[in-house]
């Protein structure tokens, strides 16, 4: 485990709970966090240098939570060592770096995972099973928030830390390319690193998804509504038991005939009906992330959030950060992609 700071502890914990895997070691700069690890887990090995760990013939498999910054060149002398990776969200810091990662994983037969906890959250999983039946029909839109007051970051702005959350979800649900990305934001903390943005993504078929995220609230707020052409789904995180509820409810649209007025009225009506809430596990997330990552190596297979699921919402940040910087402006994610690979 290289980085035992905010998230670290978390995946120590469900990794040590795993019956085929072991924790052997773990990695920080701070002596302090370090300290407290040892306490708690005494037969794990500790230091301040990584690079230990990936010289060690013992270590099969290596986690990263360190800073944004730090993914790339750890996750790269990790796979030059012949370790499998799992790196925190987001999995580089450019679209060029994850493609970079996903190439050498490739290349060097290892497996590249990202940690997008919430697409193994049970709510998200009941709402991939509800699009895949056909009960939710097309979907139309997604549009997410997610605020909270705190915790300001130092080297990334508010769409970096947050939004991979929600992008990853939209990735998983909705299994489509977007065409293009605008988003705006704006700094309060007096660092000129935006604290709050509004992103919106356009896709084929008149699909459309937005994004609300912000250390400045004074509420926690983690809500997802996917609209359907037969049902609509709220999801709210916060809810601590009905995370999901289902809501027979949209429009009709026919055609009409006569005035302007007699085809408008002809042509949407409204469908009200019942609210669902479906039942779901409360299996941890991170105890299948866990699992995943460990069952992917022994199986030698793709994991659910792979490399190049990592570099399908890092590309879309990327091309986000390029529009907050040109004041909104609607970026095309190919061009984005084009830039990015010419400029690294």
């Amino acid at each position: 485990m290289i980085g035992v700071g905010y998230w670290g502890p978390n995946l120590i914990r469900n990794f040590s709970d795993l019956d085929d895997a072991q924790v052997v070691a773990c990695s920080d700069l701070s002596q302090e966090r370090l300290n407290k690890i040892a306490k708690r887990y005494p037969g794990v090995k500790w230091t301040t240098n990584y690079e230990e760990l990936l010289r060690d013939p013992d270590v099969d498999a290596v986690v990263v939570a360190t800073p944004v910054s730090t993914h790339y060149p750890i996750a790269r002398a990790a796979l030059e060592h012949g370790k499998h990776v799992m790196i925190e969200k987001p999995l580089a810091d450019s679209a060029f770096r994850s493609l970079d990662l996903v190439e050498r994983a490739k290349a060097a037969g290892k497996i590249l995972m990202v940690d997008h906890t919430f697409i193994y959250t049970s709510a998200v999983r009941k709402m991939r099973d509800l699009i895949d039946s056909g009960e939710l029909g097309d979907i139309l839109y997604f549009d997410s928030i997610r605020v909270n007051l705190g915790l300001f970051q130092k080297d990334i702005n508010v769409i970096w830390d947050l939004a991979p959350h929600d992008l990853s979800i939209m990735d998983y649900l909705l299994r489509a390319e977007p065409i293009a990305v605008s988003a705006i934001g704006a700094s309060h903390a007096g660092n000129n690193i935006a604290n709050i943005a509004y992103m919106t993504l356009r896709f084929p078929n008149n699909v459309i998804a937005h994004f609300h995220v912000n250390w400045l609230a004074p509420v926690k707020i983690r809500q997802t509504l996917l609209g359907c052409s037969k049902k609509m789904v709220v999801y709210d995180d916060v809810e601590p038991t009905d995370k999901i509820r289902v809501y027979d409810k949209g429009i009709t649209v026919n055609g009409g005939n006569g005035s302007a007025e007699k085809r408008y009225q002809a042509l949407v009506g409204y469908r009200t009906g019942d609210v669902l809430i479906p039942k779901i596990d409360t299996t941890e997330a991170l105890q299948r992330v866990a699992q995943e990552f460990v069952s992917s190596i022994i199986e030698n297979r793709a994991p659910l959030t792979d490399g190049l699921a990592g570099y399908r919402v890092v590309r879309i940040l990327e091309a986000a950060q390029q529009s907050l910087e040109a004041n909104g402006r609607e970026v095309l994610l190919q061009e984005a992609v084009v830039e990015s690979l010419s400029r690294s």
